[in-house]
C-alpha cells in the first residue's frame, strides 16, 4: 500500500531526508563548556553521522542518457538527488553540498550528459508533500549546482531539454499544491536556464501534470493541464481548466485538442501523456475521468480512441497516471500505478506485469537506442534494468523516509522510527564496524506511525500505524501482538462516518512514571493501565472538528479515503517529566490543551494568535518546570510557509512566540528541549536544524555537514542529537 510520506526520522536520509546523528563524542563535551562559559562556539565543531537504514525510500524522477549507459540520475522526496555510474549497482549523493529536499522531474542533456537539469517539489501531492525550491542545473555532472529560477513554482512535473541544443528548456510546473498562484503553466528557456518566459497558462489554480516532447521533432510539444489542490482535511484532483495542449512550433502558440473527437467530456483529472518514438503520430493519454482510461490517438492528437478502461491502471489517479511508450515498438507501452504494467498491442491489454523491488510506480527513463536499457522509479527508490524489466538492481541506499524517532534505554541505545511505505526499524547508534541494513530489526506497528519504547523495558516496543493499528513487541523474543486503542479500521470511510478516528500518524505515549500507563491519541485521547490490554475513552472533546473539514476526501472525480485525510484528530501529545499528572495534547486541526489533574478536567490554552486550523506538529513539555511546555506548528497545508514556534512557563496562560533567526519562508515541525541544560533547544525545520541558547529568542543552524532538508523530528539522547 503507498502511504504519504510525513517523512521524519533521523538517520540517514528520509523524509526528513536526511536521518543522521551528532557525533557523540562532540555532543558529550557540550555541558561543561556551555556551563563555564556558555561557549556556543563549541557547536560549530558539531558533525553528522549518518546511522541509516540503508533502505531506499520514495522516488518520483528518474534520468539517464544514451552516451552513457552505466550512468542514472534518481530524484528522492527529501534527500535531494543521487547518481550512479556503474549501472544502479551503488548509488551516491549529488546534491548534498548544494541543495537537498523533494524532487519532481529531472532532465539529462541528450547532447552533452554532464547537463542535468533539476526541478523541485513532486506533483504527487501527498498531504504531507514537500515543496521544491525552482530549477537547479549542473554543467559537469553533479560536481556543481546553480539555482536556475522559477521558485514560486513550488512543484514541478518535467523538465524537457531540446535533443541537440541544451539551451532549449521547458519546464511543466504544477504551482503550489496548497494555493493557488500564477508560477505556473509551460515556461521556456533558450539560454540555459538564465531567463525564462512563460509560454502556456490556464489559471492560477491549473498546473500542469505531464509534459512530452516529440522524440523526432523537438518544436513538437504536448501539455497537460491539471485542476489540483491540497487542504489538510481533503484531496481535489479535477476541475475548470484541466486538459491537453500542443504546440508545433517550439511553444510559440498552442492549441487546445481537449475537446478533439474521442476524447472525454466532463471534467478531467490527472493526465498522462506519451509519444511513440517509433512512429510520432501514435500518442497516448492515461485520463482521470468519469469515463477515464487509456486513450490512444494515431493521427498527431487530431482523434482518439477509447482502448482501455482496467481499474488498475487508474487507482488513485492523482498519484501515479504515468505511460511511457517503447523507442522501437509502436505496440509497446508501459503504465505505471501501484503495479508496473506492459503492453504489446498498443496499450489495448495492459497483462504482463513487470516485478520491480519494490510497489508503488511513478517514473521511468528508456534508452533511446536500446529498450532493454531503463531506469525505473518508485517508493522503494530508483532501480536500473538491462534486460527489459526481467532483472532489476536493488534499492540498497540511504533515502528512506522516516515519520518519527525515538530511543530506547539500552546500551548503547537503539534508534527507532517508521519508513514510509515499508515498515517500522530500530537499530543501534554506534556498532563496531558500522552500522549495516542487518542491524535493522522490524518493530512492529507499520510505515506510517510512532515507535515508543518502554522506558524501563528497552525490548518492549509499541508501534503504531494508520487506521489506528497499534502493537506491542517484545524485541527480544519476537512476541508481538495487536492492542488497537480502538478496533475499527477506518480506511475508505469520511470521518462522519466513524465513531473514533486516527491520524495517519497518530502519537502514542508510555508514561515515564508509571510505564504500565499508555496513552494514544486519536479524536479523542485513549488511556491504558496494562500496557494495552484494555483502554478507556476520555470524553473530553480535544480537538475542533469543524463540521467544514469533516467530509470525504477525493472528488470531484474519485474518492481518496486512505487515511492521511483523517482529520480533526489529536496529532501530539506529552507528558511532563516532572509530574505525570499534566499532560499537553495538540492537534491537527489548530487546537492545544492541558490538564492538570490526569485528565479529569482540561483547559483549551491554544495560542491567541497561531491562526485557525494550524497542525500542532510537536509538544514538548519541560524537564525543568512543569508549567512550561514548547510548542511546534506549521500552516504549509494552507499555503503558508511561516515558522510557528511558542513557548509558555504559566501551563499555556500565556505564550511568546520564538521564531528570531528562522527564515520567514522555512516552516516548522517539530521542538526538543536539551536533557540537561535549561533554554537550549532545538528545532527541526523544512530545510534543516536549528538551535538556541537563549530559551528560543534567537536561532542559528547547526548545520555543519547536513544537507538543507525536511526534518521531522528530534530526540536528545545521552549528549546526543538525534534526527
Amino acid at each position: 500500500f503507498c502511504s504519504p510520506p510525513w517523512r521524519s526520522f533521523v538517520f540517514a536520509r528520509s523524509l526528513l531526508s536526511r536521518v543522521t546523528l551528532a557525533a557523540a563524542g562532540a555532543l558529550l563535551l557540550l555541558p561543561a563548556a556551555l556551563d563555564a562559559q556558555m561557549d556556543t562556539s563549541a557547536f560549530r565543531a558539531l558533525r553528522w553521522r549518518e546511522l541509516g537504514p540503508a533502505r531506499g525510500g520514495r522516488s518520483v524522477a528518474v534520468g539517464g542518457s544514451t552516451a552513457r549507459p552505466l550512468e542514472y540520475w534518481m530524484g528522492t522526496t527529501g534527500g535531494g538527488v543521487w547518481k550512479t555510474t556503474d549501472g544502479g549497482m551503488n548509488w551516491q549523493p549529488a546534491t548534498d553540498a548544494h541543495f537537498g529536499g523533494t524532487i519532481g522531474a529531472i532532465a539529462v542533456a541528450e547532447s552533452n550528459p554532464d547537463i542535468v537539469y533539476v526541478g523541485g517539489g513532486e506533483t504527487h501531492i501527498r498531504g504531507n508533500t514537500s515543496h521544491g525550491d525552482g530549477l537547479w542545473k549542473t554543467t559537469d555532472g553533479g560536481q556543481t549546482w546553480k539555482l536556475m529560477g522559477l521558485r514560486e513554482t513550488r512543484h514541478i512535473a518535467r523538465v524537457r531539454v531540446h535533443p541537440t541544443n541544451p539551451d532549449i528548456v521547458y519546464v511543466g510546473a504544477l504551482g503550489h499544491a496548497f494555493g493557488p498562484n500564477p508560477e505556473r503553466g509551460v515556461f521556456k528557456s533558450i539560454d540555459g536556464g538564465a531567463t525564462w518566459s512563460r509560454i502556456l497558462f490556464r489559471n492560477d489554480s491549473t498546473g500542469i501534470s505531464d509534459l512530452v516532447m516529440d522524440p523526432n521533432d523537438p518544436n513538437t510539444l504536448y501539455a497537460a493541464f491539471w485542476h489540483a489542490y491540497r487542504r489538510p482535511w481533503m484531496l481535489n484532483s479535477g476541475g475548470p481548466g484541466g486538459g491537453i495542449f500542443k504546440t508545433t512550433d517550439g511553444g510559440a502558440t498552442w492549441r487546445e485538442i481537449t475537446a478533439n473527437r474521442g476524447l472525454p467530456r466532463g471534467i478531467w483529472g490527472k493526465v498522462g501523456l506519451a509519444v511513440s518514438p517509433a512512429n510520432s503520430r501514435r500518442v497516448w493519454a492515461i485520463i482521470e475521468n468519469d469515463s477515464g482510461g487509456v486513450y490512444r490517438s494515431d493521427d498527431g492528437g487530431e482523434s482518439w480512441e477509447w482502448i482501455n478502461r482496467d481499474r488498475s491502471l487508474r487507482q488513485r489517479a492523482w498519484y501515479y497516471s504515468k505511460i511511457y511508450a517503447d523507442p522501437k515498438d509502436t505496440n509497446v507501452v508501459y503504465g505505471l500505478n501501484v503495479q508496473f504494467f506492459r503492453s504489446t498491442d498498443g496499450g489495448r491489454t495492459f497483462r504482463q506485469q513487470i516485478q520491480v523491488p519494490h510497489g508503488d510506480n511513478h517514473d521511468m527513463w528508456i534508452a533511446p537506442n536500446d529498450p532493454n536499457r531503463m531506469v525505473q522509479a518508485n517508493d522503494g527508490g530508483a532501480n536500473v534494468s538491462f534486460t527489459g524489466g526481467r532483472t532489476w538492481t536493488g534499492q540498497q541506499f540511504a533515502t528512506a523516509q522516516m515519520y518519527h524517532v525515538s530511543v530506547t534505554n539500552h546500551f548503547p541505545y537503539w534508534v527507532c522510527g517508521a519508513q514510509q511505505d515499508n515498515s517500522t526499524l530500530c537499530g543501534p547508534s554506534r556498532r563496531e564496524g558500522g552500522i549495516g541494513i542487518g542491524d535493522w530489526e522490524d518493530a512492529g506497528g507499520g510505515e506510517s506511525g510512532y515507535v515508543t519504547p518502554h522506558p524501563t523495558n528497552p525490548d518492549l516496543i509499541f508501534a503504531g500505524s494508520y487506521s489506528g493499528y497499534l502493537t506491542r513487541k517484545d524485541m527480544r523474543t519476537g512476541l508481538e501482538r495487536n492492542i488497537n486503542a480502538w478496533p475499527l479500521n477506518p480506511m475508505g470511510h469520511s470521518s462522519e462516518d466513524i465513531r473514533f478516528r486516527f491520524q495517519w500518524t497518530f502519537p502514542i505515549v508510555v508514561s515515564q512514571h508509571d510505564p504500565r500507563v499508555l496513552y494514544v491519541g486519536g479524536s479523542q485521547l485513549f488511556t491504558s493501565t496494562n500496557e494495552g490490554q484494555s483502554f478507556t475513552v476520555n470524553p473530553a472533546r480535544l480537538v475542533r472538528a469543524d463540521p467544514r473539514t469533516m467530509g470525504p476526501s477525493g472528488g470531484p472525480i474519485t474518492r481518496d479515503q486512505t487515511g492521511v485525510e483523517t482529520y480533526g484528530t489529536i496529532f501530539t501529545l506529552a507528558e511532563s517529566p516532572r509530574n505525570a499528572r499534566v499532560l499537553w495534547t495538540g492537534s491537527d486541526d489548530g487546537l492545544v490543551h492541558v490538564t492538570r489533574d490526569g485528565g479529569a478536567t482540561w483547559t483549551n490554552v491554544t495560542p491567541r494568535d497561531i491562526g485557525d486550523f494550524t497542525r500542532i506538529s510537536i509538544i514538548e513539555a519541560s524537564r525543568f518546570s512543569e508549567g512550561t511546555a514548547y510548542i511546534a506548528a506549521n500552516r504549509f497545508q494552507q499555503d503558508d510557509f511561516a515558522p510557528s514556534l511558542w513557548r509558555t512557563r504559566d501551563f499555556g496562560a500565556t505564550w511568546t512566540k520564538i521564531v528570531s533567526g528562522i527564515p520567514a519562508d522555512e516552516f516548522t515541525r517539530v521542538i526538543r528541549e536539551d536533557s540537561e541544560r535549561q533554554g537550549l533547544l532545538f528545532a527541526g525545520t523544512e530545510r534543516g536544524v536549528w538551535v538556541s541558547f537563549d530559551d528560543g529568542a534567537n536561532w542559528q543552524r547547526l548545520q555543519r555537514n547536513l544537507p538543507p532538508v525536511p526534518v521531522h523530528d528530534l530526540v536528545v539522547k545521552e549528549g546526543d542529537l538525534v534526527a
